[in-house]
């Protein structure tokens, strides 16, 4: 169990309740596709991924980066259990749709650097620390499945 102080709390908090999900979700995962394209081979039946404009405007990639960043809410509302809390997610990333556990790691690298654009000035060092904390037990409890 990962502890989280009171601050730490906080910064994830308000973090996610200022968030665009609609924005932020697909940019995040657009970057991902984008810079590290062997990710595509998991989104085949997504369509249209043969450049970087087309994966910015596919409304699968859209719909579904929406979608992963709603799925960080079920992280930020069970802190205390986030491991047990993507179990299901875990196997099912593991053992149907066999996705590379390091690809959790570039995503949430890409959704790092989204969310210091976003922010600008006030993503310092303090709040990057805090949330690469976060999406660093949120990866661990993806790849779960996996060791």
């Amino acid at each position: 169990m990962v502890a989280w102080s009171d601050q730490e709390r906080s910064v994830i908090t308000s973090i996610f309740a200022n968030l665009d999900y609609n924005d932020v979700g697909p940019k995040a995962l657009s970057r991902c596709l984008i810079v590290y394209p062997w990710t595509q081979r998991y989104f085949a039946s997504f369509g249209n991924l043969y450049n970087a404009e087309a994966i910015k405007t596919n409304p699968n990639i859209q719909t579904h980066g929406a979608k992963v960043l709603h799925g960080l809410d079920r992280a930020v509302k069970n802190m205390d259990d986030i491991k047990n809390t993507y179990a299901e997610l875990s196997v099912l990333h593991s053992e149907k749709l066999h996705v590379d556990p390091d690809n959790f790691k570039l995503l949430a690298d890409c959704l790092t650097i989204v969310i210091a654009a976003k922010m600008g000035s006030g993503f310092t060092p303090e709040i990057q620390a805090t949330f690469q904390k976060f999406l660093a037990v949120v990866v661990s409890a993806l790849g779960k499945q996996y060791h």
